[in-house]
Parts: structure tokens; C-alpha cells; sequence
């Protein structure tokens, strides 16, 4: 009961803010349960479905677990490695072939729906899976609540991520007037110069702000921020997903 569990906490949690994308929260018996649900809403799921997660396997603290889709370079794939790998960092990646789960209907041939899943303890890798011993001395809260705050910040990002940032001036921008420069030099000022140039120079309209995180190894949180300073100071456009 750990997916139903950690899905009910993320859909209580979006319905107390206001969001820029709908969500739909779906609970149905594995397997013949997403068959049907997809044989009677394909084509509504293939037009408006952005990305997902299969949620399965939530509950235990021992390690994480990452079975992208067949490709595994979605949006759902690329959100959570970059998330596993920044905010984990240590984690299995299982590729397509170790699939089990409703990902497998999911990313079916003809259906190719963003979804990927992020796991705990893998299904079929811990000795206690389908036995009486998959129970609360396995399952705990804490493992729960790490694998909700996961979540949660993979909906940040969908979230955030539908700016595709674009420079409005030619050349590099000035930031010392616009009050963006550092008045005392460090290392770390340095740095932060650095990255935010990096950032304007991928912002020509066709990357994503995680596209941009990416391409220079900055942390999105950051990037975001580059975004927001780069809006009130009307140096950017964007174009929306």
C-alpha cells in the first residue's frame, strides 16, 4: 500500500495550492487495471499527458530505485535523474528490460506516454517482497516521507520547468547597473557570476530551465532563480511549454 499511500499525500498536498497543470491520480488493480484505464482514455492521455510516475514500492529506507521508460529520455526519465542524482546520489538504474510494473502498459508500443517510476526497494530485488514479512517493521514512516518529499520536488520541477527563457538584448547584458553583479569579489561571487552567465547564454528560446540546468551543471533551484532576476530586470522573454 505504499504507492496508494504516497499518492494520496501528493494529491492532498496539490490541492491545498494553486497549480499551473491539472494532476490525475490513478488507483486501479495492476496490470488488467491500466490496460483498461488506457484502452478507455488513450487518446485524452496521449493529448494531454505531459509526464508521470508509476508509483509502486515506496515504503522501506534501504535504497532507491530508478525504471525509466523504454527510451528513458522523457521529461518524467529526465526529471528524475537529474533528481536522484543531485539530491540521492546513490541509486540503482534499472533499464527497461527489468520493468515490472504498470510502467510496462504505460510505455507500451502505440501508447509511449511519459512515465517513468522511482522506486525504494525495487519489487522482485528485496527478500521480503509478496510475503508476510512486507510489513511495518519494513515499511516505515520515514521511508514514506523521503519518498513523498521525491515526489513532491519532481512536481516542482514539472512545475517550474515550462519557461523556455529567451535573452532580449544582443551580446552580454550588463548586470553590474541592473544591480546583479557582486559589489565584493570572492569565490564564491565568482561563481555565482559564472553560472549565471552560462545560464544567459543558453537562454535563446529553445532550451527549458532544465535544459539549461543540464547543459552547465547548475543546480535548477539556482537556475530558477537566474530566471526570476532576469524577469524583474525585463532581461529575458520566455516562451511557454
Amino acid at each position: 500500500m505504499s504507492g496508494p499511500s504516497v499518492l494520496t499525500a501528493i494529491a492532498n498536498f496539490l490541492k491545498e495550492r494553486r497549480n499551473y497543470y491539472s494532476y490525475r491520480f490513478v488507483l486501479v488493480p495492476e496490470t488488467i487495471g491500466s490496460i483498461v484505464y488506457i484502452n478507455k482514455n488513450l487518446n485524452h492521455l496521449k493529448k494531454y499527458v505531459v509526464g508521470g510516475y508509476n508509483l509502486t514500492c515506496l515504503g522501506d529506507e534501504r535504497s532507491w530505485g530508478f525504471i525509466p521508460s523504454r527510451y528513458g529520455n522523457n521529461i518524467s526519465d529526465r526529471i528524475a535523474r537529474y533528481l536522484l542524482e543531485k539530491k540521492i546520489g546513490k541509486f540503482i538504474e534499472y533499464s527497461w528490460l527489468d520493468r515490472g510494473s504498470d510502467e510496462r502498459q504505460y510505455c507500451s508500443p502505440g501508447v509511449d506516454l511519459p512515465i517513468s517510476s522511482v522506486t525504494r526497494s525495487k519489487y522482485g530485488e528485496y527478500p521480503e517482497y509478496h510475503t508476510s514479512l512486507d510489513n511495518f517493521d519494513l515499511v516505515t514512516e520515514q521511508g514514506l516521507n523521503e519518498s513523498l518529499k521525491f515526489y513532491l520536488n519532481c512536481v516542482d520541477i514539472f512545475e517550474k520547468n515550462r519557461f523556455y527563457p529567451k535573452i532580449n538584448v544582443l551580446c552580454e547584458p550588463q548586470l553590474g547597473k541592473r544591480g546583479l553583479y557582486p559589489t565584493i569579489s570572492s569565490k564564491e561571487s565568482a561563481k555565482i557570476v559564472r553560472n549565471m552567465m552560462n545560464f544567459i547564454s543558453y537562454c535563446d528560446g529553445s532550451n527549458s530551465i532544465l535544459d539549461i540546468s543540464e547543459k552547465c551543471n547548475i543546480p535548477f533551484d539556482e537556475s530558477v532563480s537566474y530566471f526570476e532576476k532576469m524577469i524583474d530586470n525585463n532581461l529575458i522573454d520566455y516562451n511557454l511549454v
